[in-house]
């Protein structure tokens, strides 16, 4: 896990490397090479993972140094490429995956991507052709930014390096801000929120010609994977279950492959304990019964505590658990510090969380950790896949089945069942009835402006969604069932922007974040499995849940709850940071006079904080815009 830099054309400098140290404190190099289109510098900052001496440095040369790489990422399977690699009559002098990965290049070109299993953005340089390859592992698990000016073209890990080039200005996309303040979704395109700044995107690789690439020329990524249709796999539930298992074990096999030490997330829910439990059962196999070491964010408000959850999967196996306690003021003193390291706004406080997650884990030493992300999105673990599913059940007439859910989720969730009933019947009745049932479920909302009317965003075309917006650009169906949901949350819309979140507060702290539900044989074995493998009446990640009894707590395969790293949000923001809402809501408007109706804002995260509306995400991103203009100096 590092930190990389490629340009061609701008005036080299080691500050793009400088400004991301803390993605690679353990070394750094940089080297330059002539080309037709101007100079080509290739950095690299270093967190040694995979052989820790100096071997492994980079930017790293091969065949007679015609092939220069800068990675960024870990080939997981590369002890087993690199004896297919030595069978065929390439010679090692390192023990890392960043020399398979330039023999791999060298044998099989581009088509190498395919034999990866790992998370990876990379370049190669070429000296001999004077091309340059660059990829972006299947998911997107590490960035890859670009930008384009009069000089040239460049690349980097993080948006703030591409922010130092001569001429790029601040200025923020409008479009891409009224995706985040609407809805909080970012990453589900190749913009990013400034104007001038874009991604490659998962799946994705670019070649560059520098015998005919000239500045100004306009950049073409192409897709290199896609994931797969949904719903191809037919099995029943015990062999799923089975094979589910198997292909989760392997995985976590494979990310378990280190040279320093390795911990786990643990917020105590299906999926982090099932990455424990699955890891722990392999490392008290081994000779050494290594114990798993677990971090995990506990709060006082027992409405979000999921301690004992934690404690089961724990003292299961014998794990050796560390326990840290998110306070309400360091929401807002870090606020800054986490806006810097993310580039972007982010979507609510429980990056906050993650973020106290992986600090407590770097002053313990721990240097790479397991995290459950991606599992939510190939199996529908999101309670907003209920919609899709009881449509289905009630297409296809399985009233008992829907009458079943209905009961559960009144049990298990706490969700009332006129508000069920109103979600499932609600457009199929008349309009005059709707609005009376919508008023009688959520009252009468107050009269005013709405926030989001305001001259910035009258400036862009009729909203289409940002789920659309993804959609399109991605090429992919509507979202219909369970199945179609899956598939665009997994490619295009929820993962990207949580593995985003994840690389930041990770890499802050210098730390390398594995997430094993992203081998790509497992997530393609999840997508193609039928709706029922998913959810069942009130019951997400049936499969999972299956796949994991008797492996971990029963109470935890049991549970119908879903939390993750949620906070304390309501009372915090009710209580102690109410002030500090407010203040940071007129600092938005202040610094972005024209982004925002104030007069609808002010409304609506008054009648939040005083009960008379629902204290949800919308609240943090408002004010996290401001934060996020000050420190980057935004225009709009």
């Amino acid at each position: 896990m590092c930190g990389i830099w490629i340009s061609v054309g701008p005036q080299p400098s080691e500050k793009y490397l400088d400004i991301i140290s803390h993605r690679g404190p353990d070394g750094h190099g940089l080297e330059v090479f002539n080309s037709p289109a101007g100079p080509v510098e290739l950095g690299h900052r270093r967190l040694a993972i995979i052989d820790i001496s100096d071997a492994g440095l980079q930017p790293m040369a091969f065949a007679e140094k015609r092939y220069w790489l800068v990675f960024n990422g870990e080939i997981y399977n590369y002890r087993e490429l690199r004896d297919e690699l030595a069978a065929k009559g390439h010679v090692f002098r390192t023990h890392s995956d960043s020399e398979v990965l330039l023999a791999a290049y060298s044998e099989w070109g581009e088509a190498c991507l395919d034999r990866f299993l790992g998370m990876f953005a990379f370049a190669i340089f070429d000296r001999e052709t004077q091309k340059l390859f660059l990829a972006r592992d299947r998911f997107g698990i590490k960035p890859l930014y670009y930008a384009c000016t009069h000089e040239g073209v460049a690349f980097a890990s993080e948006i703030k390096q591409l922010l130092e080039l001569p001429g790029l200005a601040r200025r923020g996309n409008i479009a891409r801000l009224y995706d985040f303040i609407s809805s909080g979704m970012t990453d589900h395109t190749d913009e990013t929120l400034f104007a001038d700044v874009f991604q490659l995107r998962g799946g994705e690789k670019l070649t560059l010609s520098l015998a005919s690439y000239r500045p100004g020329q306009p950049i073409t990524p192409q897709r290199w994977y896609s994931v797969p249709v949904p719903g191809s796999i037919h099995l029943s539930a015990e062999a799923a279950a089975e094979r589910f298992r198997e292909l989760l074990d392997t995985s976590i096999g494979l990310h378990l492959r280190s040279d320093v030490p390795v911990g786990s997330c643990l917020s105590g829910g299906l999926d982090s304990s099932a990455i424990v439990s699955l890891a722990s059962r392999r490392l008290a196999n081994e000779a050494d019964g290594k114990h798993t070491h677990t971090i995990s964010a506990c709060y006082a408000e027992k409405r979000v505590d999921e301690r004992p959850f934690m404690e089961s999967v724990v003292d299961r196996w014998s794990c050796e658990p560390h326990y840290v306690y998110p306070r309400y003021e360091d929401a807002f003193n870090l606020a800054e510090q986490i806006t810097w390291h993310q580039d972007e706004p982010y979507g609510s406080t429980s990056i906050f969380a993650q973020w106290s997650v992986f600090s407590a884990a770097h002053s313990r030493g721990i240097t790479v950790m397991l995290d459950g992300q991606g599992a939510d999105e190939q199996l529908a673990g999101y309670h907003g896949g209920y919609q899709f599913y009881t449509n289905m059940l009630l297409a296809q007439r399985r009233y008992a089945e829907l009458w079943k859910t209905v009961k559960e989720r009144q049990r298990d969730h706490g969700l009332p069942m006129k508000d069920q009933l109103r979600t499932l019947f609600g457009p199929k009745l008349p309009r005059i009835v709707r609005a009376a049932l919508s008023r009688a479920v959520a009252g009468t909302p107050a009269s005013g402006p709405n926030w989001l009317d305001s001259e910035a965003f009258a400036t862009l075309a009729p909203a289409q969604g940002a789920m659309q917006t993804a959609l399109d650009r991605d090429g992919l169906p509507p979202v219909t069932d369970l199945g179609s949901w899956c598939q665009a949350m997994v490619q295009a819309t929820n993962l990207p922007m949580l593995l985003k979140y994840e690389d930041r507060n990770s890499m802050a702290h210098s730390i390398e974040a594995r997430v094993p539900f992203l081998d790509h044989r497992l997530v393609e074995f999840n997508l193609g499995l039928g709706n029922e493998h998913k959810m069942y009446a009130g019951e997400t990640k049936s499969v999972l849940r299956r796949a994991m009894r008797g492996v971990m707590p029963d109470m935890i395969c049991d549970r119908r709850d879903k939390l993750g790293f949620t906070t304390p949000e309501q009372e915090w923001f009710r209580g102690p940071l109410r002030n500090a809402i407010l203040d940071g809501m007129e600092e938005t408007l202040r610094r972005f006079p024209t982004l925002l109706n104030a007069q609808g804002t002010r409304q609506r995260v008054n009648d939040a904080l005083d009960g008379r509306g629902e204290v949800d995400f919308t609240l943090w991103r408002i004010v996290n815009v401001g934060i996020w203009g000050k420190i980057f100096g935004v225009t709009i």
